[in-house]
């Protein structure tokens, strides 16, 4: 094998047998490339590759229920519902790795035939298949009444959801019943392989659950009659289908150990009778407790109505005895007033006129003491105006003289102020000499006088008042001393 870039002239002996090219794979594409010389078969993913001269593409084959669900361009998980429909079918290149699309809260399971191993896939995942592995094919029941391999399916949706199922039921006294139930349900999974695993343990769940579910279901209506089983249907088929715990309480939910599946509900769609007749006498039945029921509603609010009108008959006779009760009690207050009115008619004018005379006295000593009460309190007005007049006219007085005591205190001060400005400029300007020869004249003229009578001292006396001869020579010498200082 010769490989490029080259030019290549091939020679007349050599026979030119394939030319091969590089093929470009995506991380998520592949081939399957056969050893022709050990035959070992290998997957190569996510690389160009080119075969070498040892090596071969290899075609996987699958079972055809598997390469018809491969080829299909239909949602496992949108289309469930749609199996009907026509999908378009496009050829599969065996050459390339086997890839599935697993959707949400779905699970495919991988077989590896060479290892002998199994292993489970969940999504959202791509799978790509090795050489020896294959896809575990789900055949389930579908259609009401469930009935197997209806839906072919790789993936295995973990719901929840639901399937509808069709029973057909025989009660005790015989009567055969057709019920639609639908079951809600999911799986119970956890993280551990091994409990993975058990989700394909069994591989019809729903033809499986559906028949255990149906077991129970048939076992429990058998044992009652029609009558209670019509009264009492969900309860009876609820308790059948959870049955009881060990407190003798209804369990809430159904598990199928096998495989994890939960049966969280069951609905009851409908329930028929098989038989004709029966299904004529339940409807006579039905249509008679209608009756019965209209009728006795019908009774009832008759029975209500003659109630009310009754108890409003009976309200309005009582109000008129409560009504004429007051109107006798009026009349009676009415003919006692009247007669009030006629004693006091009988007991005469003289009566009223002494009453009318008390009280006109009553009246004018009112008056007249209200009147004396009036002029006492006018007098006290009249003298305590008075006082206050009399107050602020002494007030006014002390006050005028207050203030000409004040104006002649300041004019004689003022004057007295001028006087003395006025006495000393008229010492200051005689000036002292002056002054003491004013003030000494008059005694030394008197001594000139005395001198020129001749007399040395002389005393005047009116004889009334005694003199002190010792004292007066002394005070008299002394003052003659004193002249003559002078």
């Amino acid at each position: 094998m010769i490989r490029g870039p080259i030019e290549y002239v091939p020679s007349v002996e050599v026979e030119v047998s394939t030319k091969r090219t590089a093929i470009p794979l995506d991380e998520n594409e592949g081939i399957y490339v056969r050893d022709i010389k050990t035959g070992k078969v290998r997957a190569v993913v996510g690389e160009t590759y080119m075969l070498t001269q040892d090596e071969e593409l290899w075609k996987k084959e699958m079972s055809p229920g598997v390469e018809e669900l491969l080829t299909q361009s239909r949602d496992p998980l949108a289309d469930r519902s749609d199996r009907n429909r026509g999908y378009t079918v496009a050829p599969r290149d065996k050459t390339r790795v086997v890839t599935f699309k697993v959707p949400h809260n779905a699970a495919v399971q991988i077989y590896d035939y060479k290892a002998k191993k199994a292993r489970v896939v969940f999504g959202p995942d791509l799978v790509m298949l090795s050489p020896d592995e294959q896809f575990t094919q789900l055949s389930l029941s579908g259609g009401k009444p469930k009935k197997p391999n209806v839906i072919k399916a790789l993936c295995l949706l973990l719901g929840p959801d639901f399937f509808t199922d069709v029973v057909i039921v025989e009660t005790a006294d015989h009567a055969r019943l057709q019920l639609q139930l639908a079951y809600n349900w999911h799986f119970d999974i956890s993280a551990k392989q091994s409990d993975c695993s058990k989700l394909f343990s069994v591989a019809d769940f729903v033809g499986d659950a559906s028949k255990a579910i149906a077991s129970r279901i048939r076992g429990s209506v058998a044992s009652v009659g029609f009558d209670d089983f019509h009264k009492n249907s969900a309860k009876i088929i609820r308790l059948a289908v959870f049955g009881l715990d060990e407190s003798q309480t209804p369990r809430i939910s159904f598990k199928f150990e096998q495989n994890g599946l939960v049966i969280t509900s069951v609905d009851i769609q409908s329930v028929e009778p098989v038989d004709q007749r029966t299904r004529d006498a339940l409807q006579k039945s039905v249509q008679l407790a209608i009756e019965i029921t209209t009728n006795s509603q019908e009774a009832a609010a008759r029975q209500e109505a003659e109630r009310l009108e009754q108890a409003a008959k009976g309200r309005l006779e009582r109000q008129k005895i409560v009504d004429e009760a007051e109107a006798e009690k009026s009349k009676k207050v009415l003919l006692e007033l009247q007669a009030m009115s006629a004693a006091v008619e009988s007991t005469g004018q003289a009566k009223a006129e002494a009453q009318s005379r008390a009280e006109a006295a009553n009246i004018e000593g009112e008056a007249a003491v209200h009147q004396a009460t009036l002029r006492a309190q006018a007098n006290d007005i009249d003298a305590e105006s008075e006082l206050r007049r009399l107050q602020n006219a002494r007030q006014a007085e002390i006050k005028y003289i207050s203030e000409q005591n004040q104006l002649e205190t300041s004019k004689l001060r003022e004057i007295s102020v001028i006087d003395t400005e006025k006495f000393l400029s008229m010492v200051t300007t005689i000036g002292p000499d002056t002054i003491r020869a004013i003030a000494v004249a008059g005694p030394e003229m008197q001594v000139k006088l005395l001198q020129s009578l001749g007399l040395k001292s002389t005393l005047i006396t009116d004889g009334t008042s005694p003199i002190n001869l010792f004292s007066t020579a002394q005070g008299l010498l002394g003052i003659v001393d004193r002249a003559s200082k002078d």
